[in-house]
Parts: structure tokens; C-alpha cells; sequence
């Protein structure tokens, strides 16, 4: 992605309508709202509890555990990114895991999403990060399509958790 003069004191991407930053305490209660969005509407899972929502958002400011990217168009936050670091026993280096990668349904095909994964590998790569992973639902094609054009291969392993 091209940068602008200037842009590496900003950390920022720019496209015509949109500027992705690393997260700043400014955007906590807008953040949220894109959050709280994310995880309700778009995976229809229950809304945290406030509290731990920006305990985590703080964390990530802190940038020793992960970190957040926000895309912002018309000074509104439309999107964001979420990093957390990681070590790779195979691969014997650090690396980052793409927890999230959020735009808002309005912002979708304007390159937000595009900008944010840049920042995302940008990011990984300048700091001497192995590699970046990620996970999308089965049923989110649209999400697939864009991580294939985004260079992104499918992996064989499958994944699988537990609540706690």
C-alpha cells in the first residue's frame, strides 16, 4: 500500500476516504460501540460486560499483548483490527494471531478492510513477527474471498475450543 510523506510519524494507511492508526485512548467509546457491534450483531453472541470490554480495550493499548488498528472515515470509526502475540513452536519465533478484523456494513468494499489487514502484516513484518494466522467462520464467504485476495492460504489444521 502506498504511504504518504509524513505517514510514518502517524503510523497510519490512508485511501481517499479512510486513515487507518493504531487504537488511541481517544477511541475507547467509539471502539466499544464497533466492539459491542462485532460481537452481538455480527456473531450474535452476548454482549460483554462493560468493564471487561474496556479492560481489553486498555490492554491492547498498552501494545505489550496485542494491539488494535482502527479505520476511520469522516473522523467516524468504521472498523478495526485486533493482533494478539503469540509464539510458533514450529516455526521457533513470535508470532501474531488476527483475532478480528471488523468494518461496518456501510464501509464494506470501500478498501477499510483492505487497509487494516495491510497495517495488520505491516506491523508483523516490520517487527520480525513468523507469520500472521487468522480464523473465519465456515459460513463467511464474503470474509474468505477477501483473506484469498489478500494473499491469505487456507490452512489443513482445524480449530477448536472450549468455554471456560
Amino acid at each position: 500500500m502506498r504511504r504518504n510523506p509524513g505517514q510514518e510519524e502517524r503510523e497510519g494507511w490512508n485511501l481517499p476516504d479512510v486513515v487507518v492508526r493504531k487504537a488511541q485512548a481517544v477511541d475507547l467509546v467509539p471502539l466499544g460501540g464497533l466492539m459491542r457491534e462485532y460481537i452481538t450483531d455480527f456473531y450474535g453472541c452476548p454482549e460483554p460486560p462493560e468493564e471487561r470490554l474496556e479492560e481489553l480495550m486498555r490492554l491492547l493499548l498498552d501494545g505489550k499483548q496485542g494491539i488494535q488498528w482502527v479505520a476511520e472515515e469522516d473522523g467516524l470509526l468504521s472498523g478495526f483490527a485486533t493482533l494478539y502475540f503469540t509464539y510458533s513452536t514450529l516455526r521457533a519465533r513470535p508470532a501474531v494471531i488476527l483475532n478480528d478484523l471488523y468494518v461496518v456494513e456501510k464501509s464494506r468494499g470501500t478498501g477499510a478492510a483492505a487497509a487494516l489487514f495491510e497495517a495488520c502484516t505491516a506491523y508483523a513484518r516490520e517487527n520480525g513477527y513468523a507469520a500472521m494466522s487468522w480464523e473465519t467462520a465456515p459460513d463467511n464467504e464474503r470474509a474468505q474471498r477477501f483473506y484469498a485476495k489478500m494473499g491469505g492460504t487456507r490452512g489443513d489444521w482445524l480449530s477448536y475450543s472450549i468455554e471456560l
